[in-house]
């Protein structure tokens, strides 16, 4: 079996403290102990190295090291030879690279920490692949034969001799403003290369901050400002990490037809993309990449859009008979339980009356609806209609101006609130946030197996809260809102910063608690998949954003989705796979069928 498996021995950098511990690792290795250097921590060094020739894979220091700062990882044989970059011993491995074609949209889909970012520095000629060797790197003559025969040979070469221009919009758009600088018409003058910057403007809808600082953008804003900044100029490679976050879905789609309006028929287009019915509709076809976050990812040969999202859903990968994820992960919606005429009576029924609320030059008018418990309401509406606005109403935190209905009394509710922006201010570890906010919830064994395992929060309970990323802080922040006892839990945009994997757990995990618990749930969320699969009833904002708007009865998940599909012009079908709500490319038969019947969206196909 030993010459089956390579292996790779991961430190973690920011965990392993050599200065705060015994070296247990060390002292615990039954190689060190017949006298080879298979672990050393030198005092000079800030961590430990650990020889991954000499290693025997007992895996001993694993369990030994206090700070969990140690992985030891058996690979399949066949990857060894695959290596495309390693950034030093025991970190990160990439295998393989996905294969851009001229002409088409590549989309790469995959968790978190899984090398995405990494590809794209590479195929982005800003990082040159080492093979592996970061000792003694190969020289681009050594990288171009190691590709021979591939569609990247070409790729490369033409990188090199070309001299091609690439272009990545980042992943973190909030770390913008440190770079730029400048007010937004200004910055998108300078950069307009391609002479669009009026056509991009109305797009994405720029028109309005047009005069604004870059520094004083909303996170939505500077999304679509970062997309229109990489569309103006001119290039042969266009990259875009994550375009749809911060976004709302009408936004999404209009970045998505902005994206695929740069091919060209020599130009590539790159695609990381988290929210699978966008990737889908933006994709012409799409590689996977699996493996073990932070320590090393595999990229999969290209396939189909449709088959290359099954495949990341289903954690199998045919072409190489290989399973990456214990299950696979499906959307089939469960009508829910409030259907039959004789459990109606069992739930507790809350009505709320007609409000009104005017901010500045913006009015909301809420219409009177109810809800009852065990249910789960998803808002949809553009960004700007109101919907953070109707949140903090139902929470008492705003009071209305006026409301119609003098008989029904907006009802004392105990609201639990996970805000849509989190800023992390705590000064400790997550263990100690945990425990002075929700210590009564986290001590319980079934809040800990519905919640705290499947979002994974183990992990994080000994790290510094303000060190967090972007995702972890999602899940901890979804973890307090769910962990403090209420009548309503308010989710403000569960899915940012959350990779696809994470989205249908952190769904699952809402849905599941909710029903247990016989609460309510107030969702907004901009991902169609996950928003589809939470939603019981949903509440429709139609309307002029920012201006006036109206947010409807909540209704059932079928005439409210035709409605708010009504309104974005695009229609739904389902994949009979895994059931996963699918975009209609516009005009296509499908599509106008669709419309032409008036089904906008698809419960049963």
């Amino acid at each position: 079996m030993a010459d089956r498996l390579t292996r790779i021995a991961i430190v973690s950098s920011d965990r392993c403290k050599p200065k705060k511990c015994r070296q247990e690792c060390k002292k615990s290795c039954p190689v060190v102990k017949t006298g080879k250097l298979c672990i050393e921590v030198s005092s000079s060094a800030k961590i430990a190295f650990i020889s991954e020739e000499l290693c025997i894979g007992c895996g001993i220091c694993v369990k030994k090291c206090p700070f969990e700062a140690i992985q030891i990882i058996n690979l399949p044989r066949d990857l060894d030879k695959d290596t495309t970059h390693r950034y030093g011993p025991n970190t990160f491995k990439l295998h393989r690279l996905p294969v851009p074609r001229p002409g088409q949209v590549l989309g790469l889909v995959g968790t978190n920490g899984i090398g995405k970012s990494t590809a794209l520095k590479v195929l982005a000629g800003k990082l040159k692949p080492n093979l592996g060797r970061f000792n003694n790197p190969p020289d681009w003559q050594e990288i171009l034969t190691y590709f021979r025969g591939s569609e990247l040979q070409n790729y490369f070469t033409r990188i090199l001799e070309d001299n091609l221009k690439a272009i990545i919009k980042p992943q973190y758009v909030d770390h913008i403003p440190k770079a730029v600088q400048g007010n937004v018409g200004q910055v998108l003058d300078q950069k307009d290369e391609r002479e669009m910057k009026e056509e991009l403007c109305a797009n994405l809808q720029l028109n309005q901050v047009i005069d604004r600082n870059v520094g004083d953008l909303s996170g939505g804003e500077l999304q679509r400002f970062a997309i229109a900044v990489v569309a103006i100029q001119k290039a042969e490679i266009y990259m875009f990490d994550e375009p749809s976050s911060y976004l709302d879905v009408k936004q999404r789609l209009k970045a998505a037809q902005v994206i695929r309006d740069l091919l060209r028929p020599n130009s590539y287009v790159i695609v990381v993309e988290h929210d699978l019915s966008v990737l889908d509709y933006l994709s012409d076809f799409i590689c996977c990449l699996y493996g073990k976050p932070g320590a090393y990812g595999v990229v999969t040969l290209p396939f189909s859009v449709r088959e290359g999202i099954n495949i990341f859903l289903a954690g199998f990968v045919p072409t190489e008979n290989l399973r990456f994820r214990d299950e696979s992960l499906t959307f089939k919606v469960a009508e829910t339980p409030q259907e039959s005429a004789e459990e109606i009576e069992t739930y507790a029924r809350y009505k709320y009356p007609t409000m009104t609320k005017t901010q500045g030059n913006f009015q909301l008018k809420v219409m009177e609806g109810e809800f009852t418990d065990s249910q789960i309401i998803v808002m949809l509406g553009e960004n700007g209609t109101g919907k953070t606005t109707f949140i903090r109403m139902l929470h008492g935190s705003l009071r209305p101006d006026s409301v119609e209905d003098s008989d029904v009394e907006i009802p004392e509710f105990n609201v639990s609130y996970k805000p849509q922006k989190i800023s992390p201010k705590f000064q400790s570890t997550v263990r100690h946030l945990l425990h002075q906010k929700i210590r009564d919830s986290y001590m319980h064994p079934q809040f800990v197996s519905d919640v705290m395992k499947p979002l994974l929060i183990e992990q994080l309970m000994d790290q510094e809260v303000v060190n967090l990323s972007g995702g972890e802080l999602q899940r901890v922040a979804l973890c307090l809102c769910l962990g403090k006892p209420a009548d309503i839990y308010l989710i403000d945009e569960p899915s940012a910063y959350l990779d696809s994997e994470q989205r249908i757990v952190a769904s699952k995990v809402i849905k599941r608690f909710i029903l247990h618990a016989k609460k309510t749930a107030f969702v907004v969320e901009h991902d169609f998949i996950m928003a589809t699969y939470l939603a019981d009833r949903v509440i429709v904002y139609e309307g002029q954003p920012s201006v006036s708007c109206t947010a409807n009865s909540p209704q059932s998940l079928l005439t409210g989705m035709n409605l708010f599909l009504s309104h974005l012009d695009i229609t739904f079908r389902r994949d009979p796979t895994n059931y996963r709500p699918r975009i209609n490319k516009l005009e296509s038969t499908k599509d106008r069928e669709q419309k032409a019947a008036g089904s906008y969206y698809y419960l049963d196909d």
